[in-house]
């Protein structure tokens, strides 16, 4: 997971979920859950609401339309933060709304959504509020993450980010592919091909798994980044380069 900053929606789509939600809170509690359902699954409710709420969060994703929450494979689903059988009253909040996978919405997640037992507040992390480098630590040697907080931990669990071999194998490439990208940026801009230079830029943050170079350059700046490093100097300095940071960084 990486960063991502929310947008808005158009005020047509946004009066559409306000109405819909009116509908689900002057349901009788016992029946918001089956409302809620109901609405969601409706066709002139896809017409009027999915569909616009799908084409904003794909701006939104990284890359090209990647899951917001493995980052590899293509977002094709609109996901309930908090699943609509747990919180039917959300089901139309674009807060509530990220971009999914169809394995991570449908084989991962699901209805889970576990909270923090003293004050009950989620333990999955929603990229659009938090910063996932707070609670998630890739471990560049291995391509597995540790999560720093309660937070990640569940991440890891629920997304199956280690247990999910196409992921940590995905991330070596990743992580093979993006030193690559930046030992060519500092190539072509010491040439002089700045607008070569802009479009490695622009290609390492389009690949998936860009979670990998965000970790990598967030990593480079730790106290014991040449133990996380592994000793890769050569990349460890590059990444530390101020003009090579502030072009790659403006992009996120």
């Amino acid at each position: 997971m990486i960063r991502l900053q929310r947008t808005g929606l158009s005020p047509a789509v946004a009066a559409h979920l306000k109405t819909y939600t009116q509908e689900i809170e002057q349901t009788t509690e016992s029946k918001r859950k089956a409302k809620a359902a109901d609405l969601w699954a409706h066709s002139t409710v896809r017409r009027r609401v999915r569909d616009g709420l799908l084409a904003t969060l794909v701006d939104m994703a990284p890359g090209h339309q990647r899951c917001m929450y493995c980052g590899d494979s293509q977002g094709t689903d609109i996901d309930h933060f908090e699943p609509k059988s747990l919180a039917p009253a959300r089901t139309f909040e674009w807060l509530n709304h990220l971009l999914a996978c169809a394995y991570c919405n449908s084989n991962q997640k699901r209805n889970a959504f576990p909270r923090c037992r003293e004050d009950g507040s989620p333990l999955l992390v929603d990229p659009t509020l938090q910063d996932p480098l707070d609670h998630l630590r890739l471990v560049l040697p291995l391509c597995t993450y540790k999560g720093l907080t309660p937070q990640g931990e569940a991440c890891i669990d629920v997304f199956g980010l280690n247990s999910r071999g196409v992921l940590v194998n995905g991330r070596r490439t990743a992580y093979g592919t993006a030193k690559q990208s930046i030992e060519l940026w500092r190539i072509a801009t010491d040439r002089g091909q700045h607008g070569k230079a802009a479009e490695v830029v622009r290609v390492a943050w389009d690949r998936p798994l860009a979670d990998v170079l965000a970790g990598m350059f967030h990593q480079s700046g730790h106290p014991a980044a040449e133990l996380l490093f592994g000793g890769e100097e050569e990349t460890l300095g590059l990444l530390r380069d101020q003009e090579l940071r502030e072009a790659f960084l403006s992009r996120t």
